[in-house]
């Protein structure tokens, strides 16, 4: 009985010892990749790092890391930036592929291709594919992770500046609103307050605001990279003396603004009896 048990013992010793051996060994897939990002913009880059294994007993001659997109073609979706680990790469087709030459029996390669996502890609997910490709032999394909391509963001950066100028006892002030981009801005809202020891004067191309002092200076549209200006005034009296500050500050427009630090602009004058200086 115990030799038995001795026997049973040592053969299931001996199957681990085997299962683990076979383990060890494992041998890689032929090909494999790993993706920077999953999700990326139009106009954006990412990288693809596709490693190759000869796992065959013979040498692959004149070996490519190879990609498609399985539901269309991936050269009409990315321009290829770079590829190093390859000595040269191009495209055939609906593939990308970087040439790694002869590839020996048990050894490996890797490729690092860099992409841009064209400007113009369809928006949505494909399946990236992967293969090692020889002239001599051509291993299976796979199928890797997806990749969702998404829009880019639309923006336009309105910038405001305030200038003042002064003529007898009336203060002009001028906002100059630019759209610095990328894309052009509509239903901009710029607003202008007077300052709290001048009265507000009629005449400017902003619109006041019921009986306050505060105006709004709006413009419909601008072009990326146009700038238009608008104008609202305010009146000294003998009473007015010390610090007269305007403000002038975006609260609107369309698509959204990604710059904060420009959407306001301040002028300070100063007053004494009805000599003002800015």
């Amino acid at each position: 009985m115990r030799t038995i048990r001795a026997a049973l013992v040592t053969a299931l010793v001996g199957a681990g010892l085997v299962t683990g051996a076979q383990a060890a060994s494992a041998v890689p897939p032929t090909s494999a990749i790993e993706v920077s990002t999953t999700s990326v913009q139009q106009g954006q880059t990412f990288t693809v790092t596709q490693t190759l294994y000869n796992d065959r007993d013979f040498t692959v001659t004149g070996g490519k890391a190879t990609l498609y997109a399985k539901e269309t073609s991936l050269p009409g979706l990315v321009d290829l930036v770079s590829c190093p680990g390859a000595f040269a790469c191009d495209t055939l087709g609906g593939s990308v592929r970087g040439g790694v030459a002869d590839v020996p029996a048990g050894e490996s390669r890797t490729v690092v291709f860099t992409f841009r996502v064209k400007d113009d890609a369809p928006v949505g997910t494909i399946t990236l594919q992967h293969q090692f490709v020889g002239e001599n032999y051509a291993f299976d394909t796979f199928d890797g992770p997806t990749l969702t391509i998404t829009p880019t963001p639309h923006e336009a950066d309105v910038a405001v500046s305030l200038a003042a100028s002064v003529r007898a006892s009336r203060v002009t002030y001028t906002v100059t609103i630019k759209n610095v981009g990328p894309d052009d801005a509509t239903n901009v809202r710029v607003v202008g307050a007077v300052p709290s020891r001048l009265s507000y004067a009629a005449g400017g191309t902003c619109t006041r605001v019921g009986t306050t002092r505060n105006v709004n200076c709006d413009v419909a549209s601008l072009a990326s990279g146009a700038s238009t200006t608008r104008t609202f005034a305010a009146d000294a009296n003998l009473l007015t003396v010390g610090l007269l500050q305007a403000t002038a500050q975006r609260t609107a427009s369309a698509p959204a603004d990604p710059v904060a630090a420009n959407d306001k602009a301040v002028r300070n004058c100063t007053a004494l009896l009805l000599i003002v200086r800015c």
